[in-house]
């Protein structure tokens, strides 16, 4: 192992040491199950801009960004101009409303309009869309591993997971509120380095437009069809991820959550196209690799310190984004399965227990699918669009909750889980894309659940007392 190498790793390793050690030192609140999973509820906006700002500039959305750059060009940014746009929305239309329901799950929001049968149906299918896009992370996480120590990309995916998991079972929502902090100042710097460099190996953008197809700059080179379909899986899942309402039920009022999303939203854009443009140069400067490896070789070409830091922060958005997936998971499992079910007693030690138990197995069960996956981009953005049904059942739920009925909720769910995966796995024929299904699914069945619902019963007068 060569001495790059090697300083790359210890410089890692020791900021993790010291990233543990604050989330150790600040999971005060994580002695109770409520504790775990709120962290206190008393966060300022920057904390918890920070917090979503780690997971959804991720390692899978930075690579995976780059990859298509390296394929489509400078167009591969609009699906962080999608997420900036989603954060906006959220802030103007959803904030106050899931205040003001005083829940920290989308599935008990959902459960208040709609029933049991929604709660547990939101539940799982949030699960498993987390757990897609902890695939996601994975994979990339394991690409990045791989370039810089020279191993095999299967053997870095297993090593990035069980790393990850002991690093997320620390502490709770406290703990990874303040280290996603860091972890987001961290990466953001990372890749704003990783663009200088690339665009002074390459010569600047006026010599890979001499070099690179046309269509590479075209702002819309994608399609507009893929364009909307990032803007359906962005928004929606921004509306509906069990960790953002966890973030926004966290902070001390309604100014504060919207503050936080202004912040993430004003950053979002900067780095789709820092991310994308690295993508451009990797294609300029190693047009023969895999569309996968164009951030990882670019760190791999890097001087030793800069590279260090970037592989600092695409670590520390993995671990981040992981810490958000497998919390917003295993609450979910606790308070809508294992609680009402098999801890009737409310016994908090037990609730404390299980929801560490479940951060493992959570984080543990994507690496198998990890393992295998290349189309970065393409798994995360599967796990986003499937809370894009959530989020139209949300906004029904806030906005329209007379319009459908609970079991019209319920199916649409279960069609929209069927019918986007299938679509996915037959490679999104025709070239539509599966989030058009996660969208129209659940409008379809609360469109049929109200033709057929009848009319609202009609309150009864009381009777004048003689």
């Amino acid at each position: 192992m060569d001495t790059r190498i090697i300083i790359i790793l210890c410089l890692t390793a020791g900021y993790f040491v010291v990233m543990s050690l604050i989330g150790y030192t600040v999971r005060k609140h994580a002695k109770s199950s409520e504790g775990f999973t709120s962290g206190g509820r008393s966060f300022p906006p920057f904390l918890i801009g920070a917090l979503l700002l780690s997971e959804f500039i991720g390692s899978s959305v930075s690579i995976g960004t780059a990859q298509k750059g390296f394929e489509a060009g400078i167009s591969a940014a609009w699906n962080l101009v999608a997420l900036s746009l989603g954060f906006l929305l959220l802030a103007l239309v959803l904030a106050r409303k899931y205040r003001e329901t005083g829940l920290n799950t989308i599935s008990g929001i959902l459960a208040q309009n709609y029933g049991q049968g929604t709660r547990y149906a939101a539940s799982v299918l949030t699960i498993f869309a987390l757990g897609i896009v902890s695939v996601a992370l994975y994979a990339s996480g394991g690409a990045v591993l791989a370039a810089v120590l020279g191993i095999d990309k299967r053997l870095a995916v297993i090593l990035v997971g069980v790393i990850t998991v002991f690093y997320v079972s620390l502490g709770g929502m406290r703990s990874v509120v303040y280290t996603n902090f860091v972890h987001a100042s961290v990466k953001y710097i990372g890749i704003m380095f990783a663009l200088a460099f690339a665009l002074n190996a390459t010569g600047g953008i006026g010599a890979m437009q001499a070099r690179l197809p046309a269509m590479m700059f075209d702002t819309t080179g994608v399609g507009w069809g893929q364009i909307f379909a990032w803007m359906i899986g962005g928004i929606g899942s921004i509306f509906a991820t069990q960790y953002v309402i966890q973030a926004l039920v966290s902070t001390p009022d309604e100014k504060t959550s919207r503050r936080a999303c202004y912040y993430v939203s004003s950053l979002m854009i900067p780095f789709g196209l820092a991310a994308a443009v690295i993508g451009m140069s990797s294609a300029f400067l190693y047009p023969g690799i895999k569309s996968i490896d164009a951030f990882p070789a670019l760190i791999a070409h890097m001087p030793t310190l800069p590279a260090a830091l970037v592989v600092i922060g695409l670590a520390g958005a993995l671990f981040g984004g992981i810490s958000a997936n497998t919390l917003a998971s295993a609450t979910l499992a606790l308070k809508d399965f294992y609680d009402p079910f098999f801890n009737r007693e409310n016994n908090d030690r037990k609730s404390v227990l299980f929801v560490k138990l479940a951060i493992v197995v959570i984080g543990i069960l994507p690496l198998v699918l990890a393992l295998y996956a290349d189309k970065i981009l393409l798994i995360a953005f599967l796990g986003k669009a499937l809370r894009a049904t959530l989020a139209v059942i949300v906004l029904m739920c806030f906005y329209a909750p007379r319009f459908g009925s609970p079991k019209g909720a319920l199916w649409g769910v279960i069609l929209s889980v069927i019918s986007t995966i299938g679509w996915f796995l037959a490679g999104n024929p025709y070239g539509i894309d599966s989030s058009y299904f996660a969208l129209f699914a659940p409008l379809l069945t609360m469109a049929i659940a109200q033709i057929f619902k009848g009319p609202d019963p009609q309150p009864v007068p009381s009777q004048a007392r003689h």
